[in-house]
């Protein structure tokens, strides 16, 4: 079945499954029909689906993963010992373990076609991603600091592993730049006890929880760094994952000194 076909059919199931999306009219052009069809699934609930509209959506995610230039972390050079920096979208690369930085909930983001990291990953991983999510939280909140592994289903890599990065309202704070800080170490405790050894970190909370950039990369480092100190032998290679160049340039400055 072709990816339009696909999209056609997924767009009749979730259209008629909400009362809310039956308001809106179905694009005409492919692009907008496939960002319309990512935007439902976005604000759709962890509920009771079919298997056959899973597999669809599995059939046109693995259709689009094809298209995708795939970066192994085999290729990605190590600026020092076992760490490097990458600026690219975290979604396409082949590696045991990427962290999704995300909210509390650890069911995504719900905002139709967000250009958060917690909405990419969930879009791209596919509903079983939050469906996994749903049942590991049962509708509690993770603490800020903690982590939780999933499955990563249509991503390239192996496994998810979710943490709550901590949100900075004004003035950044000991127990924000602590909590950052746990961030880092359990993902790497998860990591450690499901023997993963690539993993891939990407900026935590710097985005819309507004932690600073320079600080929180010189986090990021400086915890790694001493968690690799303590387990020499656990990690093949730990992965600064970038969005921008503003955001390499920090980790290259560190890498440098």
């Amino acid at each position: 079945m072709s990816k339009e076909n696909i999209v056609n059919a997924l767009l009749a199931y979730f259209v008629n499954e909400d009362d809310r999306f039956k308001q809106y009219k179905i694009p005409d052009n492919y692009i907008e029909k496939r960002l319309f069809l990512r935007g439902l699934i976005n604000m759709r609930a962890p509920k009771y689906i079919p298997e056959n509209i899973l597999k669809l959506e599995d059939e046109l995610l693995q259709l689009e993963l094809k298209e995708k230039k795939i970066v192994d972390v085999s290729n990605l050079e190590s600026l020092k010992d076992k760490l490097c920096v990458w600026l690219g979208d975290i979604t396409t690369l082949k590696i045991d373990a990427i962290v999704n930085a995300c909210n509390s909930s650890l069911l995504g983001c719900f905002i139709p076609n967000h250009s958060c990291i917690d909405n990419q990953i969930h879009s791209c991983a596919g509903i079983r991603l939050r469906m996994e999510c749903n049942d590991l939280m049962k509708g509690k909140e993770e603490p800020t600091g903690k982590a939780k592994i999933t499955k990563a289903y249509n991503l390239p890599c192996n496994y998810v592993i979710h943490t709550v990065g901590p949100i900075v309202y004004d003035k950044l704070t000991s127990k924000e730049i602590e909590e950052l800080r746990k961030c880092y170490i359990s993902c790497l405790d998860i990591a450690k006890e499901n023997k993963i050894k690539t993993i891939a970190f990407p900026c935590i909370s710097t985005g819309v929880f507004h932690f600073p950039k320079d600080k929180a990369s010189e986090i990021a480092v400086d915890t790694v760094e001493e968690y690799l100190k303590k387990y020499p032998n656990m990690f093949d290679k730990v992965v600064f994952n970038v969005y921008t160049r503003e955001d390499k340039e920090y980790y290259d400055r560190l890498f440098k000194n």
